[in-house]
Formats: structure tokens, sequence, C-alpha cells
């Protein structure tokens, strides 16, 4: 079995993944109540400008304040001979969340941003677009070089660069779709061919080009006539996005699940690949659809922390605040006869493996991938290679450095939207995130010393222990002779009661 999308279309969430063979490479969720909002362009309001991070922030009409850069902002909205910021013109972007696909070879350089101060003032109206969707305690950021994308091509109104996905790799097919672009009738902007574009006439372009043009006029006209914070540009469902961004003749199958979900599945691809909507099918089974595909089952794996490997071997993935680490172990692989060899198989497997998780839980920002330790330099270039092969097909932007002889590999990669984790999770009340809470030995000694201070305050004959059922059994089994002990010491009688309501590390000591 090739490469297929199921949607399943929940009462609060769409859920939408994409498969190759079995395994579960991308999921995209969202949510009735929050919708994404990258891609939404807004007229927005400057709140403060902060000279010494050379960023403001900008009221968007969302909870918290946007975050600009002074490099993600131009002072002269109108101008044509901008191109975006290095960060972004060299991008291998997302494609469903509207980001320009990079050519930077072709692309051209900014001049030196000037200081933020003489950019903006506080109260001044500014056209800006969500880059990044709001991350934990961190507002959304957003960019003045808006790029719209349409299904062959991403219009960029600050740029007259033209450029092509450097995922089509035919130097030939390259300078055809450029030149295409570049001939037809001149258009305000630039633009990036995308890589669904391969193969294309100038008429899909060109249909293309002038929806987003057309689009873009609309979103001017709106500018001059609405009231800072409006949003004056949203991006459509998540079901447009992915028949616009991922539905490709690679694509065998387009599995639906809901009724309403189907018919709108159908209508946008019979618009926008009529030469595909007959892949587009409604789930007539009624095991339910995730199940039944074995991505439901493929998400809970992606939510542990711990990832087997065929041969054996595993992976670790721990989320820090600064990084998300990534160690590769042997696990039950033994191997045959030389060390050497049985290391390498498990990190080659691992390579693959591991870009196959850090898309599936949108990992983002630093990442360090432990490979476990190779001798021979020969087997480090295999591995690496490995690697950004399998990362060649990840569309968010990635820097990777080769591997150290530590066995170390550092790496970036955009961050765009939550992770899978932060999406799916929410801190435990008791460890409060941490993913540990004190041992039964710890907090028993802990009680004990509370006692002891505790005793030596008013009157009364008993002390009450009120615990979480699990340590009220170890007080009473384990730690009985300490009990006893205690008790002489302080001449009062210990009492010990089981709270069920409370959690594991909660405790409440009373002198009766």
């Amino acid at each position: 079995m090739g490469k297929r999308i199921v949607v399943n279309a929940g009462v609060t969430e769409t859920r939408l993944a994409v498969q190759d063979g079995n395994l579960l490479t991308e999921l995209y969720i969202e949510r009735a109540d929050r919708r994404s909002i990258v891609g939404n362009i807004y007229k927005g309001v400057v709140t403060n400008v902060l000279p010494g991070m050379q960023a403001a922030f900008v009221d968007i009409g969302l909870a918290k304040d946007a975050f600009l850069y002074a490099g993600d902002y131009t002072a002269n909205l109108g101008a044509e001979d901008q191109a975006p910021p290095a960060e972004e013109e060299s991008s291998d972007v997302d494609e469903g969340e509207g980001e320009a696909e990079g050519d930077v070879e072709a692309a051209p350089r900014r001049q030196a941003v000037a200081p933020i101060e003489e950019m903006l003032r506080k109260g001044q109206e500014v056209l800006v677009q969500v880059s990044k969707e709001s991350l934990g305690s961190k507002g959304a950021r957003v960019t003045s070089f808006v790029s719209i994308p349409g299904r062959y091509i991403v219009y960029m109104p600050q740029s007259r660069h033209v450029g092509v996905s450097r995922r089509i790799h035919d130097d030939a097919e390259r300078d055809r779709l450029r030149a295409i672009v570049k001939g037809m009738p001149a258009q305000s902007g630039g633009f990036i061919v995308r890589t669904v574009a391969e193969g294309k006439g100038e008429e899909e372009l060109a249909a293309d080009i002038q929806f987003l043009s057309r689009l873009w006029a609309q979103v001017q006209a709106r500018y001059e006539s609405a009231k800072a914070p409006f949003l004056l540009h949203a991006e459509m469902d998540v079901t447009f996005r992915v028949v616009r961004d991922l539905f490709s003749p690679e694509i065998e199958e387009f599995l639906v699940d809901s009724p309403s979900a189907y018919e709108k599945c159908l209508e946008f691809a019979t618009q926008l690949v009529p030469q595909l909507a007959a892949r587009v099918k409604q789930w007539d089974k009624d095991a339910p659809i995730f199940e039944a595909t074995g991505i439901e089952r493929e998400i809970e794996k992606a939510l542990r922390r711990r990832v087997w490997l065929k041969s054996g071997g595993y992976i670790v993935i721990d989320h820090t605040e600064a990084l998300v680490a990534i160690d590769v172990n042997t696990g039950k692989y033994v191997g045959k006869r030389d060390f050497e060899e049985t290391v390498l198989k498990i990190n080659l497997e691992a390579a693959t493996e591991v870009v196959r998780q850090i898309r599936l839980r949108d990992l983002g920002g630093i990442i360090i991938i432990d490979f476990i330790d190779m001798e021979r330099a020969e087997h480090r270039d295999q591995v690496f290679k490995a690697l950004t092969r399998a990362l060649a097909d990840d569309k968010a932007r990635t820097n990777v450095l080769e591997i150290s002889e530590l066995g170390l590999v550092e790496m970036t990669r955009k961050r765009v939207r939550q992770s899978l984790q932060s999406l799916f999770c929410a801190p435990c009340p008791t460890c409060k995130g941490s993913g540990v809470v004190k041992s039964d030995v710890t907090l028993s000694a802990e009680i004990f010393r509370k006692i002891q201070a505790q005793s030596k305050e008013g009157g009364g004959r008993d002390v009450v222990i009120r615990v979480h059922p699990e340590m009220a059994h170890h007080l009473e089994s384990s730690q009985r002779e300490g009990l006893e002990k205690l008790q002489a010491l302080i001449g009062r009688k210990i009492v010990i009661q089981a709270t069920a309501s409370y959690h594991r590390e909660q405790y409440d000591l009373t002198v009766k």
C-alpha cells in the first residue's frame, strides 16, 4: 500500500493523518474552539517597542500580544524590491501552514535592518501575518512579509523574487516553471512555484497567480477601512489546507469517515485537483476509521517516552525547557559477531525512526540526537547520510550538523505549531511536570520530621496523619518499627487515616 490520507471528523476536533504504507508520518489536528492562526493576516496596533530586544509587541486581537522582530518588519509595505528575511527565504517549509518554499540560491538578500525604534512607535498600525502559533507562555510570532499560498504558487507581495521549490530536482523542469512565471504579464510581488506544480502548464499557474493577486488586493482594501485590531484574512480550515497542500498524485487514497466532511473534501478536491477527486472515498465500515487503519495505536505510541525499533533497540525522547534530547540504545538487540556492525545496524534504523518521530510529534527548536558511539568514521558517515535522506521529506526547515566523535547530532527544526505532546497532554498536577514524585521512604522521613516538630506545639494526646491510601499502607507496614520509635519519643499515639482524595505526595498532620 502506498500513501493515503485519512480524515476523522469528530464532534469537537478534526484529525487528519498521512500514512506511508502502514506507518503514520504526519498528523494534523484542529479543534472547534481553537483553530490554527498560522497564515492569518491582521491589522494590528503596536503596544510596546523594545529597543533592547529589537522587537515590538503587537495587539492583533488575541489574548496575548504578538511578537514582531525588527528583521520581520519593513516600514514600506508597498515596496516590491523587498525580499523575505533570511529566515524565510531559505526555508523549505511546511506547505500546510501557508509559508513559501524557498529557493535560497535565487533569493535576493535584504539590506541591513534599521533599528526597531526608528521603524515603529507605540500606537502605530501595522499589517502582519502570523508565522508561528502561541507556544506556552509566549504570544504568536508575526511578520510583515506576507506569503499567501495557492495550489501551485506562493505569492509574496513584498518581493520581486521568482523561485521554484527545491523539492523539484529536475533542472530543466525548474527552468521551465520559472520561465512560465517570469513570462506572464507584469504582476506586482514575487512568486515561488510549489512542488505540486511539477509538470503543470501555464494555464494552471496563471489561474493561481490571478486568484492570489485578487486576494491580496482584497486584504489591502480591508486594511484601509478596518479599525485595528482586525482579522483581514483567515486561512481555511485544516481539511482545505490538506487537500490544497498534500493531496498529490502519490496519494492513492483519501478516506473520510463523516458524510459532511466527505462532501466538503470532495468539493475541495473537485475545485483544486479534479483529476484526483475520484480518490476521495467515504469510510463505510462500522469500526472507527483511526482504529481500523492502525492510526490510533500509532498516536498512542507517539505520546510515549520510549519507542522500540524492529531490531530490538529503542530510542528515548525527552523534552526539556531548552531542547529535545533523543537517545538511541541497543535494548534487546545483541547482534551476531562484530559489535561495530551491531551498533551500525541499530543507528541506521534509529536514524529513520528518529526523523519519523520528529515529524509526527512536530518537534521543533534545538534537537540533540545521541546515537550509540561509533568508532569508525565511515559508519558515522553512513548514519549521517541516512539521517539527512530521511529529513529530505520533512517540509519544515532543518539545519543539521555532522555527527561528532561522541556520536551526537545537533540540529534545529523550525517550530511553527505546538508539538503533539503539548497539544495532547497537560502537566501532571502531582509532579508539576517533572515526571517524578518523592519516594515512599523520602515521604516517610519527611512526615516523621513534621510530627516531631508539631508535637512540641499545643496539647493533645494523638497525632493524626491523613495521607494517600498507598502511603498509609507503606507507613503501617514498612515503617511500623519507625512509627513505634517515634510514638515513644514524642509520648503520643500516632493515628494514620487513608484519604482517597489525596494525591500521591499530599498529607496533613493534626494534633488532637
